[in-house]
């Protein structure tokens, strides 16, 4: 299968039901993948910087609210990263699109049993805080960008 970013398909647990983005112009689920959109624009390397700068300015909200840095960022597909949040009506919602394809990540909190993930594209940053198998999640912070 082939792929616009060169991501290595072979690693994906999604594999045997995806096309692959390639043969579904960078919409392998369905949604739009914040890799193949930006390539298709700016080309590669652009995307790379892209990437690099995305996870700079994770990394000084992540300081700023003294949770530790991410090392890297991956292409993640929504229906793998979108927690359910409770709201104060005791309703759960999820904010992403499960279709899409997000630049995220997973951080050790440090704390036995928790971590941070961080999900971002072109428009936003959100950073949440869960247990083990993304129980219990809470919205630690959402920033659009510009």
């Amino acid at each position: 299968m082939s792929t616009i970013c060169g991501a290595n398909c072979d690693e994906c647990a999604s594999k045997d039901s995806c096309p692959g983005c390639a043969a579904t112009c960078g919409r392998p689920f369905g949604g739009d993948c914040v890799a193949a959109e930006y390539i298709k624009v700016y080309g590669k390397d652009k995307y790379d910087q892209f990437k690099r700068d995305t996870l700079d300015e994770l990394n000084a909200l992540l300081e700023r609210n003294g949770i530790p840095e991410a090392e890297a960022l991956y292409e993640l597909s929504g229906a793998f990263v979108d927690l359910a949040y409770p709201l104060p009506s005791g309703e759960s919602v999820g904010f992403l699109d499960r279709k899409k394809i997000y630049l995220a990540t997973q951080i050790a909190s440090g704390e036995e049993g928790v971590c941070y993930g961080a999900v971002a594209d072109a428009s936003f940053i959100l950073v949440s805080r869960y247990k083990e198998n993304g129980a219990d999640p809470e919205l630690i912070l959402y920033r659009k960008r510009s």
